[in-house]
């Protein structure tokens, strides 16, 4: 509830009014890299090997209740499907809070082979969420899918490059066509994580050959780069360890300065900023471990991003959203929270965008929304509206009205949110838990007293809910609140 009252010029409002985001556009995009191979119940009937590594079993509780993994950390949500609508709105949400503004998905083409197909759908189903957030897109192409496939008589080595042709042609038909698909110098951003297989340029000319002039890839590969390519991108260098298999500071600045220099000649090129590595390779009997990266209390983070920031990059590529497995993770776990987030809101702020106001409670917004979320049926027409409200208000900027729509479902009460006042009369949004058929509007001059008036009686529906009335030019205050009834 909340008092109005006006002596023509003033109003107090206990209820916070609509906030909206305001400021200068970045100067380069951010965007992360984003694993979309999660397979898990109850979403699917089994839990996928990304989770287990054939070792680890997710039906293992410790006493906290956190399930076993094949990862030193563990999301806050718990282990997730990636084909999960609830799991991708949040991460999108989450993405949109801290001042991230797409997602570089490590990217298997589209071949029904192993769990490539799967990892294509999980793919279009991020995107379906990424492009309601507002949020842009990109792949990063592994063409160590055709070694596999070589590998596993399902390609023949003589139609290997025909064949990438074909996966490219459907990422151009799919992806590279769709408005939300990042671009440099209006060509698609195109990554490639090696290359592993096709090393020549002459083969990726050949692939890229098939494709619209105006979608021939803006081509980055690891550290460096192909003729054929823009330029190249960074990625945490484990090959650099010392003796005991850690990765030094003072090596990951030589290894970011060297790749600077050396792009100093390129068209352009993509900075990499990470948390740390802690791979579970070795515990899982997968492989031995890469080494270590040490997080120091989040400094490796603000280190390379602040770098990527403030260097002459053409985007930023934050690595990773969710590589649990090699511990890249910046999405909120049960070891860090939203800290690495937060650090992405601060630089934000700092060097790409002063007017950016995000902060780490915020972030938590997220994270209600999701369990909302998870408890409400799609099929339950009413919350699930309501929800998809609480989506496009916290994508646009509206946290304030999100908070009390969150606030009222959560506590299972109406709520009233985005209050204005123009030309003697005062409007308002009923929105949180709506249950039955009607929400009455009621309004007092005395919050201590129980003589309630009510105003109206509104049928609940799925459509958003508001209500305008006239308010006196002198008077006392008023106030206003919403409670279930009857019509």
């Amino acid at each position: 509830m909340f008092p109005c009252a006006t002596n023509g010029v003033r109003w107090l409002l206990l209820l916070t009014l609509l906030f909206a985001v305001a400021g200068n556009a970045a100067t380069k995009p951010v965007m992360v890299h984003y694993m979309p191979w999660f397979v898990a119940k109850p979403y699917h009937a089994t839990w996928g090997w990304h989770w287990t590594m054939n070792h680890f079993n997710p039906e293992i509780l410790d006493p906290a209740g956190v399930r076993e993994i094949a990862s030193w950390y563990h999301p806050l949500i718990g282990p997730y499907d990636s084909s999960d609508p609830a799991v991708l709105e949040y991460h999108v949400l989450l993405m949109k809070l801290a001042g991230i503004d797409g997602v570089i998905v490590d990217w298997y083409g589209a071949d029904n082979y192993a769990d490539y197909g799967g990892i294509n759908a999980a793919t279009a189903a991020l995107f379906t969420q990424t492009r309601r957030a507002g949020l842009k897109f990109a792949l990063c192409f592994e063409d160590q899918t055709v070694l596999h496939e070589i590998a596993g008589g399902f390609l023949a080595t003589a139609d290997a490059v025909t064949h990438t042709q074909s996966t490219l042609r459907y990422a151009e038909t799919n992806y590279f066509r769709d408005p939300s698909h990042l671009r440099w110098n209006n060509h698609p951003v195109l990554l490639n994580f090696g290359p592993e297989y096709f090393k020549s340029n002459a083969q990726w000319q050949s692939i890229f050959s098939v494709l619209a002039p105006t979608n021939q890839p803006a081509f980055f590969t690891e550290d460096n780069r192909l003729a054929v390519g823009k330029g190249a991108f960074t990625w945490p260098p484990m090959g650099l360890t010392d003796s005991n298999h850690v990765l030094l500071p003072t090596q990951l600045t030589t290894y970011l300065a060297d790749f600077e220099q050396t792009a100093q000649g390129w068209p352009a090129f993509v900075s990499s900023a990470f948390p740390r590595f802690h791979d579970i390779y070795a515990a899982a009997g997968v492989q031995p471990s890469y080494g270590g990266l040490e997080d120091r209390a989040g400094a490796t983070l603000r280190e390379t991003l602040a770098r990527a920031m403030t260097n002459a990059s053409a985007l930023i590529q934050l690595v990773t959203w969710n590589d649990f497995g090699e511990g890249t993770v910046i999405e909120p776990t049960r070891e860090f929270g939203y800290r690495d987030l937060g650090i992405v809101q601060d630089l934000r702020r700092q060097y790409l965008d002063s007017h950016f106001a995000g902060d780490t409670n915020d972030l938590a917004l997220a994270t209600r929304y999701f369990r909302q979320r998870v408890q409400t049926s799609r099929l339950d027409a009413v919350p699930s509206a309501e929800l998809d409200r609480v989506f496009t208000n916290l994508v646009t900027g509206a946290r304030a009205a999100a908070r009390r729509q969150l606030d009222g479902l959560d506590a299972g009460r109406p709520a009233v949110y985005a209050v204005s006042s123009h030309d003697a009369q005062v409007h308002f949004s009923l929105g949180g838990h709506l249950a039955g058929v009607a929400v009455a509007v009621q309004t007092s001059t005395n919050l201590t007293s129980a003589d309630w008036q009510t105003l109206a009686t509104l049928p609940i529906t799925t459509n958003q809910m508001t209500f305008d009335t006239p308010i006196e030019e002198q008077g006392a205050p008023r106030y206003f609140r919403a409670r279930l009834g009857t019509p």
